[in-house]
């Protein structure tokens, strides 16, 4: 009952990056093996994998480390993208106005748990 219980996990905040196009990466890599995962990072060609495989690497030292977790039995069990502060910017426009640019920032965690045989 204590192995379920057993979750390591990492947490990213204030990325500089709109959630929704975290999400889309995250989806790639949710309950998957964590050298799978990597895989997948490493080879998608988007953004956002750069701060996501630093997390996923953060998250297995921890496990591996903190837990004594086994590497090989780890698998992304969470992957959640939420909303963080919006910076706000203003842009020039014709005749002397402003549009408000909205720059976002996401907070990412990962959780990874070892697979129950």
């Amino acid at each position: 009952m204590a192995d379920e219980t057993k979750r390591a996990y990492a947490k990213a905040t204030f990325v500089r990056m709109t959630p929704r196009k975290i999400g889309l990466v995250l989806d790639l890599i949710r309950n998957k093996p964590v050298d799978e995962a990597e895989a997948i990072l490493r080879y998608t060609p988007k953004a956002a994998c750069e701060p996501i495989g630093k997390l996923l690497k953060s998250a297995i030292a921890n496990a591996e480390n903190n837990f004594g977790m086994d590497y090989s039995s780890l698998y992304v069990a969470e992957a959640i993208v939420g909303q963080g502060p919006t910076l706000k910017r203003m842009r020039p426009r014709a005749k002397g106005r402003s549009y408000r640019i909205n720059k976002k920032t996401s907070h990412i965690t990962l959780v990874l748990q070892e697979k129950e045989d």
